[in-house]
């Protein structure tokens, strides 16, 4: 009878899980190239009481047998790299990814890859995101740079008042074979780890890689909606697990009462 407490229990440490990751996703609804995350469950081993297919003492062959679960256990948080909506900020170092890919940065001297696309310069004109991770392979923006052109396909010029050409270069993205493997680590930013395989590099728009698009960011592709109903869901199924505890408790103690 016991079991069942700790039954109950073991999902509701689940559904604090899911009420904890969904308050992470909703924490994050503005934060641009933001990918929600998903908790994954599976349930535990099973006490077998009796096995199917077992013979009876009447010769008689069992067609079901007995089997009681013992609950439910988080197997993953799992992040969705679904495309989020683009916002257009005119700004010519906003750059949106439509499709697959990273962008990858240099933090630190590690690589770090990233979908947000809200690009800045540094002191010395390298392009770097808001914390001053270069962007990979590094480029310095001309001093006398005009405007700044960067088309679907990943190149970028840079131009002086005079519509001369002052310096170029070719823009990378990079893909894995699972980015749900990755790790995050914040500020937008993930590391390769043996689940997300070696990155892959190619120009954008050629074989499976996305597209660039200039003047736009990518918004977090959390949906409120959806998040709420996941919310509701999580709390009706954490109270439904604390009344699970309480029933369990009253004839664990009206057991008591009897041997009393």
């Amino acid at each position: 009878m016991s079991s069942g407490l700790w039954t109950a229990a073991s999902g509701m440490l689940g559904q604090q899980t899911t009420i904890n990751t969904i308050a992470h996703n909703l924490a994050n609804i503005n934060t641009n190239g933001f990918k929600k995350s998903r908790v994954n469950f599976q349930d535990l081993m099973y006490q077998t009481m009796r096995t199917a297919g077992t013979t009876t003492a009447q010769g008689t062959q069992l067609p079901v047998g007995i089997q009681v679960g013992m609950g439910a256990s988080v197997v993953s948080v799992e992040k969705l790299f679904l495309q989020g909506d683009f916002v257009q900020t005119r700004n010519p170092l906003d750059l949106a990814i439509e499709g697959k890919g990273f962008f990858k940065l240099m933090s630190q001297s590690r690589e770090v890859y990233s979908r947000s696309g809200s690009l800045k310069t540094d002191k010395e004109g390298y392009i770097c995101d808001g914390n001053g991770n270069r962007l990979q392979p590094e480029f310095a923006i001309p001093a006398k740079t005009a405007t700044i052109t960067i088309e679907q396909g990943g190149k970028l010029v840079a131009a002086g008042s005079d519509g001369k050409e002052l310096g170029s270069t070719q823009l990378q993205l990079f893909n894995f074979a699972n980015p749900a493997g990755l790790q995050s680590m914040g500020h937008n930013l993930y590391l390769v780890s043996d689940g997300s395989g070696e990155p892959m590099q190619g120009n954008p728009g050629i074989d499976d890689f996305g597209t660039i698009l200039q003047g736009y960011v990518e918004s977090s592709n959390v949906d409120v909606v959806e998040e709420m109903i996941n919310m509701i869901m999580a709390q009706r199924a954490y109270e439904m697990g604390t009344k699970v505890i309480q029933t369990s408790d009253q004839a664990l103690q009206q057991a008591s009462n009897l041997i009393r």
